[in-house]
């Protein structure tokens, strides 16, 4: 009986300590990530003035209804799903192939894998601002490959100019920019397939395309599914690179993406309500995929 209550004791002490350690952490998350959630969420429903928000006038779900209907933001909903659904396969096919390359036995291999991972640590500002140089309807070294290199074109492509093209660039940089740490994921996803389920295979006669499709992509099917769901809300999210590259949906308000256009709401148009609630849109969509997420990975993989 003493000892269960020297025990409780004991517990109730470390339990104190840990709770020390983690309550500064914790009073800033609730502070500068929760508190501000909730106030945004609030404003949503408001005609917010920001210099006076005790005068705010409610609005209920205007402004949710007001996003959905509005032309620009699902013109805006389009891009950024068009932006997921190109870049996403982009990444993960390109990061599988430099992952498998990657995994074999070759001479410099700690080396080619720092120079494959360095665009995922260079800052979106400074990418962005190259590809906008490359991509430039005037002097872009692309148009300069194009016509005077290849002789594939007559006179230079606007592509900034054009609602379609515009977006080129930005595809090229999203895929460009994540295929290193794609690769260093499914790197690690490789490592741990027994290396006896491949030689039973080729001892069976499996060429190396069968091995990749009995063994490979079977075993690799919860880091497939992990860089799925995490891919896609990074697309979702996309915001630095057509901020930069289009001036945030120029031309005409076309080549918006969700976020470009809530900061535009916000921070141009000062209408806070609205951007709060296109924000929240955008939170729901992705925490749907978060529960989508959840329930693939409760799967498991056998061996």
């Amino acid at each position: 009986m003493l000892s269960m209550r020297l025990r409780r004791i004991r517990n109730s002490h470390q339990l104190a300590t840990a709770a020390l350690f983690i309550l500064p952490g914790l009073l800033l998350f609730v502070t500068f990530v929760i508190g501000p959630l909730i106030y945004s969420f609030q404003i949503s429903f408001y005609d917010w003035n920001i210099v006076h928000p005790e005068t705010s006038e409610w609005e209920g779900l205007q402004n949710y209804l007001g996003a959905i209907q509005d032309p620009v933001f699902r013109r805006a909903v389009v891009n950024t799903l068009v932006y997921t659904l190109v870049t996403v396969p982009g990444q993960m096919v390109l990061g599988l192939i430099v992952a498998i390359l990657l995994n074999q036995q070759i001479k410099g291999r700690a080396l080619f894998r720092v120079v494959y991972y360095l665009p995922v640590i260079t800052s979106w500002v400074i990418v962005s601002l190259l590809f906008e140089y490359l991509f430039s309807g005037q002097a872009g070294l692309v148009n300069y490959i194009l016509r005077d290199v290849l002789h594939l074109i007559d006179k230079n492509i606007r592509w900034l100019a054009d609602p379609i093209l515009a977006f080129v660039p930005i595809h090229l940089l999203g895929i460009w920019k994540g295929i290193g740490w794609t690769a260093i994921i499914f790197l690690a996803g490789l490592q741990v397939i027994p290396e006896h389920l491949y030689e039973a295979a080729e001892v069976d006669g499996a060429d190396p395309l069968q091995r990749f499709v009995h063994i490979t992509v079977p075993l690799l099917r919860p880091t497939i599914v992990f860089l799925l769901v995490v891919l896609t809300i990074g697309g979702l999210n996309a915001y630095i690179s057509n901020l930069l590259i289009t001036n945030g949906g120029d031309p005409m308000d076309l080549t918006h993406f969700v976020l470009t256009l809530m900061y535009e709401a916000t921070f141009t148009r000062l209408d806070f309500g609205m951007g709060s609630a296109i924000s929240y849109l955008l939170t729901f969509f992705v925490f749907a995929i978060s529960i989508f997420q959840i329930r693939l990975l409760r799967q498991t993989t056998e061996y």
